[in-house]
């Protein structure tokens, strides 16, 4: 025993017992002078952080970024050069489950990615699909407040998420996908991730380059129907954790083929659909995807809380060479992740190890809960704004500045509706579908709009019918079958509320 290291308070004092409280006689009371007591309680007490409010479940792994193309006539990012190797971090996560949800409910899987370069943090905050349910950031907690608990009955509501959906029809792509094989996957390494976001790229020239991400998975796809997968919840509610953790504890390492689809700048004004749309895919005839590499995860974390829990992902995270884009989605994301994880982490979230920069830090912020590295992050204490004349104080790198957006106008608050067609691309994806996938995805349609009030459902059916009477006419037995559902006597129009 006497070669253990000694236990101590937080303070760093030696404890002399750790299996006892201090008490005034043998069945006397406590003692408020026992701080070790003290100290365990009230550190248990705050032992947890705020839950995401999306993504909430999550598992994630260590790896690498290998780039093995030539893209240096698109970007100057020194992390995507032929030949580099990144270390970065996954995390895949369900949207609408909380913490203790089970891993196996048909749900979208965020697909965030943390490349740790040498010109800093790099995040690509995505999920297993290309599209989503929106495509401006007002909807957002309108969506999400239909995916969670009713405030009354504190229950997952299926009239709220149908009514909302119904006056949604920009949500009809994602809906599909969602329903589909692909809204159920067996573990995180049988499923592909997306940027789903439209980015950009920039290279020495000043040119700009609209970019889709794509990340192929390596292990094939693999998916469960509702049946199998309520049959693995019955088993176990953390299959996803105990499959990604498993497989890489075993030597079993994961890969995704990292892909590229990219538009020139001025092309976006030539495109039928609006390239910055959320809600839509690019055409791979007219933009194919190209391979540039691949990443692996090999590597677990030593302490989930510390390392995945306080994982914090922001698309606001860019290095020189990738931007953003006009998409309305992505723009209210680079505000929304950051102050989430300052309001549910800490002021000083990106300090924390897993997401502290790999390379020098430098700049002028300033005091805040939770500076523990020392606060001066300008390198002089006489450094603590900007501009100054300190000597060795940081100062502004005009090379890495972005060249222009080139298809700006005035400002205004544009609706994204008139002339937008939501039904083609789902039709596009519906004719797809072999036989046995489409009547999987009617059945799955059909058992999640069990209960919905009839006019509701008729309002969702009328927007299938726009994208084939064969979707529309699939739903509607499926739900004869499944729940005796007969047509609502209200004739219900494709409604769609701005």
């Amino acid at each position: 025993m006497t070669d253990r290291p000694k236990l101590t308070t937080t303070g760093g004092a030696p404890v002399p017992s750790n299996q006892y409280s201090l008490t005034a006689g043998s069945r006397g009371p406590i003692l408020l002078e026992d701080y070790q007591l003290i100290e365990k309680m009230a550190h248990h007490n705050r032992e947890r952080i705020p839950e995401r409010i999306v993504h909430a479940k999550g598992w994630g792994a260590y790896g690498d970024l290998h780039i093995t193309a030539d893209l240096s006539k698109y970007t100057i990012a020194s992390c995507l050069q032929q030949g580099k190797v990144t270390p970065m971090l996954a995390r895949f996560s369900t949207v609408a489950g909380e913490q203790g949800a089970a891993d196996h409910e048909r749900d979208v899987r965020g697909f965030a990615l943390k490349f740790y370069t040498e010109e800093g943090n790099w995040d690509l905050v995505g999920n297993n699909t290309p599209v989503f349910f929106i495509r401006d950031p007002m909807k957002f907690a309108d969506f999400i407040h239909t995916q969670k608990r009713h405030p009354k009955t504190n229950l997952r509501s299926a009239t709220a998420m149908w009514d909302y959906w119904s006056l949604s029809p920009e949500a009809l792509h994602q809906i599909t996908i969602l329903m589909s094989d692909r809204g159920l996957p067996q573990t995180p390494m049988n499923m592909n991730g997306y940027g789903s976001h439209t980015y950009s790229l920039w290279n020495g020239k000043g040119e700009r380059f609209w970019v889709k991400f794509h990340f192929k998975t390596q292990q094939g796809h693999k998916h469960f129907t509702n049946e199998e997968g309520e049959s693995v919840i019955g088993k176990t509610r953390e299959g996803y954790q105990e499959a990604l953790f498993g497989g890489i504890d075993k030597g079993e390492f994961p890969r995704w083929t990292v892909q590229l689809q990219i538009m020139p700048e001025m092309d976006a004004d030539k495109t039928p659909y609006d390239p910055f749309d959320l809600t839509k895919v690019w055409p791979h005839a007219d933009y194919p995807c190209i391979d540039v590499g691949y990443f692996e995860l090999n590597r677990n974390a030593e302490n989930y809380f510390a390392e995945i829990e306080q994982a914090a992902f922001s698309p606001s995270n860019k290095v020189p060479g990738i931007g953003y884009s006009p998409d309305r989605v992505l723009q209210g994301r680079l505000f929304a992740y950051a102050d989430a994880h300052r309001h549910r982490i800490g002021t000083h979230y990106e300090a924390l190890p897993v997401n502290a920069p790999k390379c020098p830090v430098h700049n002028y912020v300033k005091d805040g809960a939770m500076n523990f590295f020392g606060g001066i992050t300008s390198g002089n204490p006489d450094a603590y704004y900007e501009p100054n004349s300190v000597a060795g104080s940081p100062v502004e790198v005009p090379a890495v500045s972005e060249p222009p957006l080139r298809l700006t106008g005035d400002a205004d608050r544009f609706s994204h509706r008139i002339g937008n067609d939501d039904y083609s691309q789902p039709r596009a994806l519906f004719n797809l579908f072999d036989a046995g996938q489409k009547a999987r995805l009617f059945s799955n349609l059909a058992a999640a709009m069990g209960g919905v009030p009839g006019q509701i459902i008729e309002r969702q059916l009328a927007h299938f019918k726009l994208i084939h009477a064969d979707y529309e006419g699939g739903v509607r037995a499926a739900l004869a079958s499944l729940h005796g559902y007969k047509a609502d006597t209200i004739s219900a129009q494709p409604t769609a509320a701005e």
